[in-house]
């Protein structure tokens, strides 16, 4: 089985242990194949025939191109940057018995907590600083590139009943031991130590917990791959690089990658935002079209939201749909949901069916059962802001919300020809 394309995004994986460095690796991408970087409060001097990129937040990611001969129509690939873990809280260090120094932090997002425990884990993230120069803020990326954290378990001894259910509690039961002895009040110095600043310097932080487990592809077949953060930047991988590859002659390409999507896209830079609508109306502008053209160019336009979708699970198959069971590795899975949590319809259906044809790509479609509620994702909320034809579509996969997740190694290459033809 040829595995490239899964090698790559375990590259990527490892080099995106937040949505702030996941950000950066795509804006180094864009930036080597000459995308000139367009700044929200700066004028925007586009051309035809040009490719750009802008960013919100540091964490949110608008790319796109524009053909030689005009916009009549977009195509928009949106996908997620964030998933889910915890975050660090203001004033983290809790010192115990004058022996132990534990972090404080919260949930970030709806996530299996059980596989937390007992692994090597470190912090990442982003700090805050005023540049002496100029005055400005500036932001300036951290990884404490070594096993730093571990969140551990309670001996089996100590509670007999968590083989049968067990009902964590945040602010008890998750919090990670950093040191032993007297390092309170070192934590901060070693985030200044790992930016670059003096401690002082730091003015604000973003700053998260990630899984140190590499990725691994494995198998009888090497058939799976294995990996934190899968949901969403496997496909936000394969969306860049179906972006990158595609001719991009017959519409204005968009890869967009939001974040906030786990805690409910509801920020400046989530798919509630005006990121999109902000984007698209300013390159109108700025080549000269009015909103009558940008309403034309709309109404023509097709939107694809991926986000990764349940597998049917080996072990719980009776968890998945009687009739609609994707599997890992058998293709792109559509998404439908009657009270509109995923917003495709018969319309962006039949017009993703025929991309993926015209692509040799499988498909594959998930509801969920009719007596369990889900969860949802961008397309829907996205529409709020940007109204247009749209699908929800995902990569199949295993235990979402893990630090460790599972899909797929053929999958990820499918959604990359799928969005390679959506952008010819």
């Amino acid at each position: 089985m040829n595995n490239s394309v899964s090698q790559e995004l375990l590259k990527f994986l490892q080099k995106s242990p937040t949505a702030f460095h996941a950000v950066q690796q795509m804006k180094s991408e864009l930036l080597a194949v000459d995308f000139t970087e367009l700044k929200e409060n700066q004028r925007w001097n586009i051309e035809f025939g040009k490719h750009y990129f802008v960013t919100r937040n540091d964490s949110s990611l608008i790319a796109f191109t524009i053909p030689e001969n005009g916009i009549n129509k977009m195509h928009i690939l949106t996908s997620h940057s964030d998933s889910p873990t915890f975050k660090i809280k203001e004033n983290p260090e809790i010192e115990v018995e004058k022996h132990y120094v534990k972090l404080n932090v919260e949930k970030y997002g709806g996530m299996l907590c059980a596989p937390w425990f007992d692994r090597p884990l470190s912090v990442a993230g982003r700090v805050i600083i005023k540049d002496k120069t100029n005055g400005q803020f500036t932001s300036k990326l951290v990884n404490i590139d070594r096993d730093l954290v571990m969140i551990p378990n309670l001996a089996i001894h100590m509670n007999r009943e968590i083989n049968s259910g067990y009902n964590y509690n945040a602010q008890k039961d998750l919090l990670p031991l950093y040191g032993c002895g007297s390092p309170k009040g070192t934590f901060m110095e070693q985030i200044a130590e790992a930016a670059g600043v003096e401690k002082d310097e730091i003015l604000g932080h973003d700053l998260f917990l990630y899984n140190r487990q590499e990725g691994s592809i494995w198998g009888a077949s090497e058939e799976f791959i294995s990996s934190g953060r899968l949901d969403d930047l496997q496909c936000a991988f394969a969306s860049l690089q179906g972006f990158l590859s595609g001719e991009k002659k017959e519409c204005m390409a968009v890869h967009c990658v939001l974040d906030n999507e786990e805690v409910g896209s509801g920020t400046k830079q989530g798919a509630a935002s005006t990121f999109l609508f902000d984007t698209l109306i300013r390159v109108h502008e700025a080549l000269g079209y009015d909103g009558e053209d940008y309403r034309v160019h709309l109404a023509d336009s097709f939107m694809i939201s991926a986000d990764n979708a349940h597998a049917v699970h080996p072990n719980y198959t009776e968890k998945a749909d009687p009739t609609n069971r994707p599997y890992l590795n058998e293709g792109i899975v559509l998404k439908f949901n009657a009270n509109q949590k995923y917003c495709t319809d018969a319309v962006s259906a039949a017009m993703f069916r025929d991309l993926c044809k015209r692509a040799d790509v499988p498909v594959q479609t998930f509801t969920n059962r009719s007596d369990m509620a889900g969860g949802s994702t961008l397309g829907n909320i996205s529409n709020t802001q940007v109204a247009l034809n749209t699908v929800d579509i995902g990569l199949p996969q295993l235990a979402m919300h893990s630090p460790y997740e599972t899909a797929g190694v053929k999958d990820t290459e499918y959604l990359v020809r799928a969005a390679k033809e959506f952008f010819c």
